[in-house]
């Protein structure tokens, strides 16, 4: 007896960088920001809401779009933030994290044959989710110099084809840092108007951005919104990247054939995590404390390597800093970052792995989502090189 042989629909997927670099991190005693994870606990408020609400007796299912309460909460939280109003019922759904709403989007609305242009480097769930889809992945990358990372929006524009059903966006940017700006959405707006092609803006860090600059939410862009998926996270917002709720906002057209793909793969997301999320809601200080609580370990992390030899890309968003290490080492990324685990014992996380074709920029990718001792032991051993 055997098993039968069976043909991949992912033959290019294997075990991710974030598993490799952590368990390499593991076994070397090294300092781990390489997995876009928070080593410090969420608001003890938090944890006692879920407890209430197990208590209360919410624990069977929830409504496959989300508790109403959870999804009203979303949508005034949008509004009030981005002066775009969506309709709780028809225009809002809640998801099992921001992945989930990021590759049942994809199964909706992309068919065989579909051209889906990603911006490189990307977050490695968007190409497998087109994949799977029967779509096609056009890669687009961003320009890398002095000043850092953008979008190339006219080599996004000479990407379209006929066939062109999807864009990918994620601002703020992983693993860059980098943010769009208003010129970016009007670009982008520009390239989509008038067109049949839909918008996925990936958003997981938008309450981590930085310097005074607001965030551009496609929400926020009349062109835009009438044809976007936009996702976003409470996992990355109140650190609990493991609780894996989020939410996605489109509209009610949209938000149909998102339903549809939804039900059948989750159906609906944990009932006593809804119910704290929609009571903590109640009060806006946790994220709107959040650019300034993550400001302050962006700019404790980037004063720690100001001597070093790394030359510091911008960080205007998200939690993550990327660095140039050419005056460092010649190694190429990969190893570079093996290296830096098992000698230097910091763990980072390569950029090129971030692209569909093998692309060399001698960048590696830090987290600074970490406790500030955390943090000052990195630097320390950094402080080697």
């Amino acid at each position: 007896m055997s098993t039968p042989s069976l043909v991949s629909r992912l033959p290019q997927v294997g075990t991710t960088v974030f598993t490799q670099m952590s368990q390499l991190a593991l076994e070397h005693g090294a300092v781990n920001l390489g997995q876009g994870f928070p080593d410090f606990a969420c608001d003890p408020k938090l944890v006692d809401l879920v407890s209430e609400a197990m208590r209360a007796g919410h624990n069977q299912y929830a409504p496959m779009t989300g508790l109403p309460a959870l999804r009203e909460a979303i949508a005034a939280r949008i509004e009030a933030t981005y002066g775009h109003r969506y309709d709780p019922a028809t225009e809002i759904t809640v998801t099992v994290g921001a992945s989930q709403a990021i590759q049942s989007a994809i199964l909706a609305v992309v068919h065989p044959g579909d051209e889906v242009i990603v911006i490189e480097p990307a977050y490695d769930c968007y190409a497998p989710a087109i994949a799977l889809g029967g779509g096609v992945v056009v890669p687009v990358a961003m320009r890398v110099d002095a000043a850092g990372y953008s979008v190339p929006w006219d080599a996004v524009r000479a990407a379209v084809t006929p066939r062109t059903r999807m864009i990918v966006v994620n601002t703020p940017h992983n693993p860059t840092g980098t943010i769009l700006r208003q010129a970016d959405l009007d670009a982008l707006a520009a390239i989509v108007d008038g067109s049949q092609i839909l918008v996925l803006a990936d958003e997981v860090y938008e309450h981590m951005v930085y310097d005074g600059e607001p965030h551009a939410s496609l929400s926020r862009h009349p062109v835009l919104a009438e044809r976007a998926f936009v996702v976003s996270s409470f996992g990355k917002a109140f650190h609990v990247t493991g609780w894996k709720v989020g939410h996605v906002a489109a509209p009610a057209s949209m938000m149909v054939e998102f339903r549809k793909v939804h039900q059948y793969n989750v159906f609906s997301v944990a009932t006593p995590l809804q119910h704290a999320i929609a009571a903590y809601l109640a009060d806006p200080a946790p994220w709107r404390d959040l650019p300034a609580f993550y400001q302050a370990k962006r700019d404790l992390f980037r004063a720690g390597l100001a001597g070093s030899r790394f030359t510091l890309l911008p960080s205007d968003g998200t939690y993550f800093q990327c660095v140039r290490y050419d005056a460092v080492s010649d190694l190429p990324e990969v190893d570079f970052a093996k290296w830096l685990t098992t000698e230097i014992k910091v763990a980072a996380i390569p950029v090129s792995v971030f692209y569909s074709r093998p692309t060399e920029s001698k960048v590696v990718r830090f987290c600074f989502a970490k406790k500030d001792e955390t943090l000052q032991l990195a630097l320390e051993r950094l402080a080697r090189l």
